[in-house]
């Protein structure tokens, strides 16, 4: 491990030159091109016609097929009949001709009474014919007969009227129904079946029926515009003929005929057609996906050191993660549809969050989505699978989001177990959706592939956080519990040595931890920490009043100033023997940093009795302040558990505003100018150390001598 960590080391220190950074990014280029190459490659097929398909062949991608299209229109307009409109206006056309016939044949009559009337002298029925065809047209002349004139001549006003409205309405019955030019005879012979058993005298019966057969014409007609309107509604009408993205174009073993081979041409597989489109649109992809994280690291307010451990960090999170999916999105070759869930999705987000930004691990997560859906496109080149994208997607937002600030590393099993729950869900949704049919037995293979995926996820993530931790020298919670071991041999060297330093750094180690856990810091740090923060006493520990149960205290023997150079030092004698056991720099720095710059009160005063001119730095430790929340906590601890060990008889009261004025005096001191430790944060720091020391030190019940009575006999 060690071995791995040296060359961790060299290549994070690289990642601080702009090129080498540029170098990690094209890198994780390459391993994205390489592993998404084969599932964007264009099936190149060389395949001849009338030849038998060798395996079952789908379409890449959704194209019209315009051919298919056009023929279906035609088909559509071809089945679209001819449209005959009605004349409606043609039967009250017919009804007013013979309706004025047989009026202007009852005016003859009238005329003709009149005639007969002044000149005594009544005209023959011949004149009378002559004087009607003289009031009507040539046409009607022409189309009727002279025994109609001759009857209707001879007729009565009444029995005109009469034959008038039975002939009327017989032509008015015919011809309000569609009569097309075959049905025109038809139509005549219903007229004539109508009027041929009226009460007329015969010859005006005759004459009726000759005028209603007349009266009766074709009223239906071709309409070419009404015709050629619906046509173009049926052609429009027709939704345009896709090949759809994965649609069989042609079953292993069968032919290839004329009709295949022009849509696997319209679809782009046959060798002929050479295509470099979809490789720029995932070069295209690549580099936004690449822009975007190295905008993340340009952006990130952090250390060069911290920032270079994150990037080398994440990439092999990252590559990780495509490394796994590329092997899963290979066993679709065995076309189980499930294969693709398998994919421990919430892993890589679990891994970035813990190790190093919440935003960092939703980015990852919502990229390793685009990844999955065009690595599980289920060997259908250049199409994306959209149900595995959200699938991925949610199932590893699921296991960032169920991990909080506190504890992440003690709720990694029951983020995988959220996970899983998400994961079936969605995949309960993806199936239910398109209103799919799937069997009993399909579905138990969806519920296992989710369960695995999740759990799956906490197990990598648990197997892979040490491993990562200790590569890159981060301080895990394993080791944390490491150290803390009593049997440690530095804590058996301090409490063999310094028994009363060793007491009371269990005591400054509850006091920072419980403080820490209120804000959110890491606890187990902090009491870590605090384990080892006096080791330097070690060198010198009857110099320490903690130290000086039965022994005289040799700071009365000494000059203030060769006091303090010994108090001082114990903090760079303590970095010196934790540097030289290889402790874990952040406890190191814990003991640098836990007195701060602060200044030894006592032995300053004491030096300004003697010199009024004495040089203040000089009794001052040498820092540096504290730089984070936990060495900034351990030293408020650390001075607020000695100065309330100090107190004959503490009180709660006491005991509060001894602390608050400890912290007080550090912040007017400037020694939290360093860390990002806010105001709210130590006022919460505050009430924890107070409510904890009060526990410590509660009163107790004093119990009364018992004294015994003599009795007296």
């Amino acid at each position: 491990m060690d071995f791995l960590q040296q060359h961790f080391i060299r290549i994070r220190k690289l990642l601080d030159i702009t090129f080498f950074r540029v170098l990690f990014f094209i890198i994780l280029g390459i391993v994205l091109y390489t592993a998404m190459y084969n599932n964007v490659k264009p099936e190149k097929l060389n395949l001849s016609l009338f030849s038998i398909a060798e395996k079952t062949i789908r379409s890449p991608g959704t194209v019209e097929d315009k051919k298919s299209t056009e023929i279906k229109r035609k088909e559509a307009r071809d089945q679209v009949q001819d449209v005959y409109a009605v004349k409606k206006e043609y039967a009250q056309n017919r009804v007013d001709l013979i309706t004025s016939i047989f009026d202007t044949a009852s005016e003859l009559n009238d005329e003709t009474d009149q005639k007969k009337a002044a000149d005594k002298k009544e005209p023959s029925v011949s004149e009378k014919v002559e004087s009607l065809k003289g009031k009507l047209t040539s046409t009607v002349n022409k189309d009727l007969s002279n025994q109609v004139f001759s009857s209707l001549v001879q007729a009565s006003n009444q029995e005109l009227s009469i034959a008038k409205d039975l002939t009327v309405t017989a032509i008015n019955n015919v011809m309000t129904k569609r009569i097309p030019a075959d049905e025109v005879e038809n139509a005549k012979k219903r007229v004539e079946e109508e009027l041929k058993y009226s009460t007329l005298n015969d010859d005006l019966r005759r004459a009726s029926i000759e005028l209603g057969r007349y009266a009766v014409i074709q009223n239906e007609f071709y309409d070419p515009a009404a015709t050629e309107e619906l046509r173009r509604q049926a052609a429009e009408s027709v939704e345009p003929v896709k090949i759809l993205q994965g649609q069989i174009i042609v079953e292993e073993g069968k032919l290839i005929n004329r009709e295949i081979y022009r849509q696997l041409k319209l679809v782009g597989l046959l060798q002929t057609e050479k295509s470099f489109r979809p490789f720029i649109g995932l070069t295209v992809l690549i580099l936004i996906i690449l822009l975007g994280f190295y905008y993340y690291f340009y952006q990130v307010k952090s250390s060069p050191e911290k920032r270079q451990t994150d990037m080398l960090m994440f990439g092999i999170t990252f590559v990780l993660s495509i490394f796994i999916m590329k092997i899963i999105s290979l066993l679709q070759v065995f076309n189980y549809s499930w294969i693709g869930y398998l994919f421990p999705a919430a892993m890589a987000g679990m891994l970035i969050k813990i190790l190093i930004d919440e935003k960092l691990a939703i980015l990852t997560s919502l990229v390793l989505a685009v990844c999955g859906s065009i690595l599980f496109n289920e060997g259908v080149a250049g199409t994306l699978n959209f149900s595995e994208g959200i699938y991925i997607l949610f199932s590893a937002l699921a296991g960032v989001l169920a991990l909080n600030k506190r504890n992440q590393r003690s709720r990694i099993l029951q983020a995988g177990s959220f996970s899983a729950l998400v994961n079936l869900l969605t995949i309960v949704a993806i199936m239910y959706l398109p209103n799919g049919q799937f069997t009993g037995l399909e579905f138990v293979y969806y519920i296992i592939t989710a369960f695995v995926s999740g759990i799956g996820a906490a197990v990598l993530t648990i197997g892979l956080l040490p491993f990562l931790e200790a590569s890159f020298g981060i301080l895990s919670t394993i080791r944390l519990i490491e150290l803390s071991n009593p049997n440690h041999p530095l804590l058996r060297k301090i409490l063999m040595e310094a028994p009363g330093t060793y007491h009371h750094s269990v005591m400054v180690a509850n006091l920072a931890e419980s403080a820490c856990e209120a804000i959110g810091a890491n606890g187990l740090l902090a009491r870590v920490g605090s384990y080892y923060h006096d080791i330097g006493k070690t060198r010198r520990p009857n110099f320490f009043i903690e130290n000086q149960m039965h022994h005289d205290n040799p700071h009365d023997r000494l000059p203030p100033e060769k006091s303090a150079s010994i108090i001082i030092a114990h903090v760079t004698d303590g970095s010196e023997i934790l540097k030289k056991h290889h402790l874990p720099k952040e406890i190191i720095e814990i003991a640098e940093q836990h007195h701060g710059t602060t200044l030894l009160k006592y032995f300053y005063h004491k030096a300004l009795q003697n010199d009024p001119d004495v040089d203040e730095a000089a009794y001052r430790y040498p820092g540096p302040k504290a730089q984070s929340k936990e060495s900034a906590v351990v030293g408020i601890a650390d001075s607020v558990e000695a100065a309330v060990r100090s107190i004959s008889q503490p009180t709660p009261e006491g005991i509060e505003t001894l602390v608050r004025k400890i912290v007080t005096d550090r912040l007017e001191d400037g020694q939290f100018n360093e860390c990002d430790l806010t105001f709210k944060e130590i006022d919460t720091v505050t009430h924890a150390l107070c409510e904890t020391l009060k526990g410590i030190f509660h009163s107790r019940i004093e119990y009364p001598e018992m004294t015994k009575k003599v009795k007296q006999a």
